[in-house]
């Protein structure tokens, strides 16, 4: 039995960690992650805390250890040992390459070095960048099997990995994916955010290959004029956390169906088997969208009247204004995040880099994207800051130069190589890039700032200082 200063369980909501009692009732309101932590009550938070490995540091333990009642029995001790004998959820993740920039360790999210990023148009599978929100999951190929169900289908349609790859016409789809806190470091300078310390590497280019959401869509029977109620395709992955929740996320009806949109579910990256932390075996590929709709390990497609009920979709990647704090937010209140904003970043020099002026000229070397398939057609660069402004010259990706408009899916590498400016030791570059929708970035992060740290595409500025031998 447990042992505590007090006998206030029925209406009290106590946890044990590590042997220890602690009644956290007056902490829920308090707690970031809202009431998900009533999940454990009465229970073990072992299993949890095993998913998100930011409760592991010294602050959290801190706070924890103020809400101590009591400790369990050592008959408790064995029992709960016992029953909390479970296998590390992240058993199933795969060997990263240790190049890598790692943000979170459990669940794994890291992005390539800058640098690396620029050497070719297409990311190698190695280096794109990863972002998950729980555990990679385990699936067998031959045993899997894609459910595909939701209003307007005449039954529920189940088809197995192979049924995608035999009966449906093969695509190939050059898009860029980027995650909404691309960048968010540049927005904690301002004033801290929540989320993870991405830098300017949460973005990557690859050639897809799969089959057309839309035809299997119509293979399983929607028809387009015959039912107005559905305006959403909801996504599930087969990745789940502790108490069986999937990642979820959905997508517009429109651009599920268009002929342009080439919504792909992919079960190739870059000619290869897609890697299991890419959503091996099929991942939903959603050109022009937001990273986070873009559902890996995928388990369901759902067609639906409402967008996707899940906690990503509905709590969190949205954009609010800068006044907007953890007290008076209302998610309810903006449109989750789909197609992203125009954008730009210095891949090399790096911020704070010692340039030596060992050759007249200086190459700088970066990226540009906008979402929505809008073609970047003009990159400018500056070296004081923005005063004066030179043009970038651009490359893509072999077979994506002239793209059909709206469909420009993947980014353009840009590259300036200029003369060291005379009588200059301190260089403030910056890029800046531009759209056919003659879209351009703002030139400060401040008066995007947002609690969450997203959609930060303001101008991209690296301070570097220049030697002479």
């Amino acid at each position: 039995a447990a042992s505590s200063p007090n006998d206030n369980s029925e209406v009290s909501s106590w946890v044990t960690f590590k042997g220890e009692i602690f009644d956290i009732t007056d902490f829920v309101g308090l707690h970031p992650g809202g009431n998900k932590i009533m999940l454990a009550a009465g229970g073990a938070l072992e299993p949890f805390w095993a998913l998100y490995a930011v409760h592991s540091q010294e602050h959290v333990l801190e706070i924890l250890s103020q809400y101590k009642v009591g400790e369990l029995s050592a008959e408790d001790q064995l029992e709960k040992s016992y029953n909390d004998d479970v296998s590390d959820p992240y058993a199933w993740d795969p060997q990263r390459h240790p190049a890598l920039v790692v943000n979170s360790l459990k669940p794994f999210n890291a992005e390539p070095p800058p640098e690396i990023l620029t050497e070719d148009p297409i990311t190698p599978n190695t280096f794109f960048f990863k972002r998950n929100h729980l555990p990679v999951p385990h699936v067998d190929p031959d045993s899997y099997k894609l459910e595909i169900s939701g209003t307007g289908l005449p039954d529920t349609l189940t088809l197995t990995l192979d049924d995608l790859k035999t009966k449906f016409a093969k695509h190939t789809v050059t898009a860029t994916l980027q995650c909404a806190g691309n960048r968010r470091s540049e927005m904690n300078k301002v004033k801290t955010v929540k989320g993870l310390e991405w830098g300017r590497g949460a973005i990557s280019t690859a050639r897809w290959g799969g089959v057309r959401l839309r035809d299997v869509l119509l293979h399983a029977g929607y028809k387009p004029d015959s039912c107005s109620l559905v305006q959403h395709v909801q996504f599930e992955g087969l990745d789940k956390d502790v108490t069986g929740t999937s990642y979820g996320a959905s997508i517009p009806l429109h651009k599920a169906l268009s002929e342009d949109g080439d919504v792909l579910l992919a079960y190739e990256m870059n000619g290869e088997v897609l890697p299991l932390d890419h959503g091996f075996p099929l991942r939903v590929v959603v050109p022009g969208v937001v990273g986070a709709r873009n559902v890996k390990w995928l388990g369901k497609i759902i067609l639906s009247a409402e967008e996707s009920q899940s906690h990503w979709q509905q709590n969190d990647y949205k954009g609010f204004s800068p006044s907007v704090d953890w007290d008076t937010v209302d998610f309810s209140s903006a449109p989750a995040i789909q197609e992203l904003p125009i954008q730009s970043a210095i891949t090399e020099p790096e911020d704070g880099a010692i340039l030596e002026k060992d050759s007249d000229m200086l190459t700088i070397k970066g990226y540009a994207w906008s979402g929505g398939g809008r073609e970047v057609v003009r990159v400018d660069v500056s070296l004081d800051g923005g005063k004066t402004w030179c043009v970038a010259e651009l490359r893509s990706a072999e077979g994506e130069e002239a793209r059909p408009l709206g469909k420009a899916w993947a980014w353009k590498l840009w590259e300036l190589s200029v003369p060291f400016p005379p009588d200059m030791n301190q260089l403030d570059i910056v890029c800046k890039a531009v759209d056919n929708s003659y879209n351009t970035q703002p030139d400060t992060v401040a008066p995007i700032w947002n609690l969450r740290g997203v959609l930060c595409n303001a101008w991209h500025r690296v301070r570097v200082t220049v030697t002479t031998h």
